[in-house]
């Protein structure tokens, strides 16, 4: 069901799925059209969030300069989000304050901010997302971010396959569209693993 808005409260978490420069600026190496209109909703739901005692959690890609998930190393898509590097950075209107994951630290695709698959090895390894929403009693997650079609997509399919009842702010995501219609196949299939759209 589209509409609404995502409610919170002490056992609720909301997950803002890398709000970077080089997904949401312009200049950005892999920018994702309209993604600077997530910075706004991103930060009008944390504000939310914390005032009724949820958990915010910030997730962002933190590759390095070398890995099989870029293109000239093997893998499809452009340099971006390279660590310690503008690309990487927070977007600059986007308020940070929660905790932070960082994902596809090394030779990783890190499509969901639950886990990593280790290209070299094919091996799937946990973020510590998992063990921070546990420790913090969580029950729902609450996602916003870029890109609806990869990481805001693995992240939902990961935390409802979790046991997490989870939900996604329509208004608050943006797809890649590598081909057109990408984000919307990407809700339906939400949809269908039994994820909340809202």
């Amino acid at each position: 069901m589209m509409g609404g808005m995502a409610d919170y409260d002490e056992h609720a978490a909301l997950l803002i799925v890398d709000v970077q420069n080089d997904f949401a600026d312009p200049a950005g190496s892999l920018s994702v059209k309209g993604a600077g209109e997530v910075v706004e909703v991103a930060n009008r739901e944390a504000e939310r969030a914390r005032a009724a005692g949820a958990l915010v959690v910030y997730t962002r890609d933190w590759h390095p300069r070398e890995t099989p998930h870029f293109a000239e190393f093997g893998g499809i898509w452009p340099v971006h989000c390279v660590r310690d590097t503008w690309g990487a950075e927070f977007h600059p209107g986007l308020v940070v304050d929660g905790e932070l994951i960082h994902k596809a630290t090394g030779p990783e695709d890190g499509y969901s901010a639950f886990s990593v698959q280790h290209l070299p090895t094919g091996e799937v390894r946990g973020t510590g997302l998992e063990e921070l929403l546990r420790e913090h009693d969580v029950h729902r997650v609450v996602i916003v971010g870029i890109a609806t079609d990869y990481c805001v997509r693995e992240s939902g399919l990961d935390a409802a396959r979790l046991g997490f009842e989870t939900e996604v702010l329509g208004e608050g995501v943006r797809a890649v569209d590598l081909a057109p219609g990408d984000g919307e196949r990407a809700l339906d299939e939400l949809e269908h693993a039994g994820v909340r759209l809202v």
